[in-house]
């Protein structure tokens, strides 16, 4: 069967049609810089492939170009849109109504919209994808993976607030997680690798929303995102985290809304309150040109997440890998780097060299003296997504 994956992101949307079972990618690409000057379209099939500047205000603009694409009569790969048996759309949150993959209904869209409000840079997009989904492939299954699945594996003491029980009781707020599709394919895939079941990795997600897993024996133990995904690292437009005592402070004293300061940390902080640019590539351009804000950004991005090492290397009592992945970590030669440097008390030693090599394969960038191994795994949310769907469907 025809899988089409739709992976909206909160400034982009990947997407794969995906034969199955035999796992066969028919077309993929991707919108990206969603919302800002810019953006690009990619095709690619077999037979063709291009690329296109063009103004992408939103996601629903998005969905609908990439569509064109694939049902072009000249270029395209689909004759009609019902030749497309289902389609699998990443869901960020699924808060503590989903717990595994879901044929998607009107009850199940009610429930991702009342989640609007922990995961505002992504449930909407991934609704807004579900809904043009279902204008234009009217005959496909409908089918939602959620980001938070993975993470249900974590234990009490990790996900549990120290707040009221009440609250956990009466309303679920816990430790949800996120980007757990992507953790889930590359932990698998790191397993494999290091041909170790019983083994302790981290698997970094670096894109524009970022996050960190520490695994165990390939189940999430522990994550740096929580009841929504705004803590933990620094990411494109959202702080990460902050000192609670800040909320407070912003609107008792500075007399800002709560909506006004939900705005800020999850649209205008990270590295775009830091230097004014969110795209990772414009804010090292800038720092190599000697931009002072844009290199301490980077300083920054990299001291937390060395922090969440340290840290979870000590919740899993030791650690064989650590994995970057996803778009920043896959690429970006130089927040590795910032990343390993100072590392050696743990073990982790990075080869330079093979640093800054680019490649699509799995590699190891970590010297040959590291006790720690130090992976570069290309995640794939959108196999991860087709698989599930599949499993679902067939």
């Amino acid at each position: 069967m025809k899988i089409l994956v739709i992976n909206s992101g909160s400034s982009s949307i990947k997407y794969q049609l995906i034969q199955m079972p035999e796992k066969e990618v028919i077309c993929s690409g991707m919108a990206e810089r969603v919302g800002l000057d810019n953006a690009k379209i990619y095709f690619k099939s077999d037979t063709y492939e291009v690329e296109q500047v063009m103004d992408i205000p939103n996601h629903q603009i998005g969905l609908e170009k990439i569509t064109e694409f694939i049902l072009d009569k000249d270029n395209g790969v689909l004759k009609n849109a019902d030749e497309i048996t289902a389609v699998g759309h990443r869901v960020v949150h699924g808060g503590s109504s989903f717990s595994k993959t879901t044929l998607i209904n009107d009850s199940v869209k009610n429930k991702i919209k009342e989640l609007f409000e922990l995961a505002p840079l992504h449930n909407p997009p991934n609704y807004e994808g579900i809904e043009v989904a279902e204008k234009i492939f009217p005959k496909a299954n409908q089918v939602a993976v959620f980001d938070t699945a993975f993470h249900q594996t974590m234990p009490e003491v990790a996900y549990r607030y120290a707040i009221p029980n009440r609250f956990l009781e009466e309303n679920q707020i816990r430790v949800y997680g996120f980007h757990g599709t992507s953790h889930k394919f590359v932990s698998e895939k790191a397993v494999t690798y290091l041909n170790k079941e019983n083994s302790k990795i981290l698997t970094i997600h670096l894109g524009n929303g970022c996050s960190i897993t520490a695994i165990k024996d390939g189940k999430s133990v522990e994550h740096s995102l929580g009841f929504g995904p705004m803590n933990g690292l620094v990411m494109g437009t959202r702080s990460g985290d902050v000192d609670q005592s800040i909320i407070m402070y912003l609107e008792n004293a500075l007399g800002y809304d709560i909506n006004e300061i939900n705005t800020i940390l999850q649209k205008e902080s990270g590295m775009l309150g830091l230097t004014g640019y969110s795209d990772l590539r414009d804010i090292e351009s800038e720092a190599e040109k000697g931009d002072r804000m844009c290199q301490l950004a980077l300083d920054m991005n990299a001291y937390r997440i060395q922090k969440y090492i340290g840290a979870y290397a000590a919740a899993m009592n030791g650690l064989d890998a650590i994995v970057f992945t996803a778009g920043i970590g896959e690429n970006s030669d130089v927040i590795r780097k910032l990343v390993c440097t100072n590392m050696d008390y743990l073990g982790i030693e990075l080869d330079e060299e093979k640093n800054s090599i680019r490649s699509k394969e799995i590699r190891e960038i970590n010297t040959k003296s590291s006790k720690i191994k130090i992976l570069i795994i290309p995640t794939n949310e959108e196999l991860e997504i087709a698989k599930q769907t599949y499993q679902l469907v067939k």
